[in-house]
């Protein structure tokens, strides 16, 4: 009787646990999901898609959707904060680099809800200026990440610096150059370090959101300036199952508005360039 009487008790226990919080995973999700009225969490990485989504925070307020814009100074925590439900959305990846996450981490279930801006990647130098022949044996700093890595790599070879195995190959390595005439040694790094690397170099490919800040211009100051033609468009990023969420609707509504896009080109003087146009 008196094991009964404590299984009975547990039971009871539970109902009411079930009753205010849910139990087992269901309690671990509804702890996560946002109040009514709580602003939903958009994760970036700091510089241009911080400033982006700052300004897309302003516009949304006025109709009454409320944005907390969370910072991270790498491209690989946004992803996981997103999948352990942290965050709400991220803008901060283009979609190679979601597909090679993807690919490492099939559980995270991330989705494309719509694209966003574009990003030119370019090289940058201490030494050299743009027309300066490149040097036998120049370090070169590329980026220490799979998609971005090879997106530098694809930039070079089309600079004819270098050649490939495949020049349309995203995913592009180090071990995919097939040839490399003048003996250039490649340094990875991680890409947001890069711009403090270039003394280091001979030259560096940076992504553009890391190097805006450090106050370099890809069309001014760039020795080699990726093609327009590329497929490494940014992209607005969240969970399958937010993907039908109304927020989602009324965040791209705002991200690709005319007030928005004139933000964009105003601020950042056609450096960055809206990606759904």
């Amino acid at each position: 009787m008196k094991k009964l009487a404590k299984i009975l008790t547990a039971a009871a226990l539970c109902v009411a646990a079930l009753t205010t919080f849910g139990c087992g995973d269901d309690k671990k999700e509804a702890a996560k999901a946002p109040a009514g009225d709580a602003p939903i969490k958009i994760a970036v990485t700091a510089g241009p898609h911080a400033e982006i989504m700052d300004n897309v925070k302003k516009l949304a307020e006025k109709q009454s959707l409320k944005i907390e814009v969370v910072e991270f100074n790498d491209y690989v925590t946004p992803n996981v904060a997103l999948f352990q439900g942290e965050v709400f959305a991220n803008s901060m990846q283009h979609r190679p680099y979601l597909d090679a996450t993807l690919q490492k981490e099939p559980k995270f279930d991330l989705v494309e809800v719509f694209k966003t801006v574009n990003f030119p990647m370019a090289a940058y130098s201490k030494t050299l200026k743009k027309g300066d022949a490149i040097p036998d044996g120049a370090t070169i700093g590329i980026p220490n990440d799979p998609s971005n890595g090879g997106r530098a790599i694809l930039v070079l070879a089309n600079a004819g610096l270098i050649k490939v195995k495949d020049s349309k190959n995203v995913t592009t390595n180090v071990a995919d150059i097939t040839e490399n005439p003048h003996n250039f040694k490649f340094l990875e790094l991680d890409a947001a370090t890069i711009p403090r690397s270039l003394p280091d170099v001979t030259f560096a490919v940076i992504n553009a959101n890391y190097a805006i800040p450090a106050g370099l211009n890809p069309t001014k100051d760039s020795i080699i300036l990726e093609s327009a033609d590329n497929p490494f468009v940014n992209i607005f990023v969240t969970k399958k199952t937010n993907e039908s969420d109304p927020r989602i609707a009324k965040l791209k509504e705002i991200y690709q508005s005319a007030d928005n896009e004139k933000f964009i080109m105003e601020h950042f003087q056609g450096t960055i360039l809206p990606a759904w146009k």
